[in-house]
């Protein structure tokens, strides 16, 4: 049974603790490993480097679109997507568990679960701009 007091308040925990991990992923690739040095691990995989800029822009705009409420339904879909490629191309390769070298994709795989869980439940209490299909969104 799900409690409609607050359900809208597990969406929004949910969406800004999710906003705060790509956050720092996306801090990850910009102050230690550097955006050049980003561009060149995708480079060692055999992707475009320019590719590497792109997914830290879609790294930030996704996290503060998610921490805010600005349609995270949506935000929540489209945020998989990244992760499915990290998941192909370096933790899929590396096996299950995140401890292993390269680490693992189950980590990866909770994460595109909750993403999920966001798109099902809502955008919760506090969103900015609530996504259409949903009737709540503001408290």
């Amino acid at each position: 049974m799900l409690d409609i007091r607050t359900a809208p308040y597990a969406a929004f925990l949910l969406r800004v603790t999710l906003g705060v991990l790509f956050l720092a992923h996306a801090g990850l690739k910009l102050f230690v490993f550097t955006p050049a040095g980003t561009a060149q691990f995708f480079t060692s995989l055999g992707l475009p480097g320019g590719l590497a800029y792109i997914t830290i822009a879609w790294e930030l705009v996704g996290a503060v679109a998610l921490i805010l409420g600005v349609y995270a339904r949506w935000v929540a879909l489209i945020m998989i997507l990244p992760l499915i490629g990290a998941i192909a191309t370096v933790h899929g390769p590396a096996g299950f568990f995140f401890t292993n070298p390269n680490g693992g994709w189950e980590f990866l795989a909770l994460w595109i679960v909750a993403l999920l869980a966001v798109a099902l439940i809502g955008d919760g209490a506090f969103a900015v701009k609530a996504s259409r299909t949903t009737t709540e969104g503001r408290v």
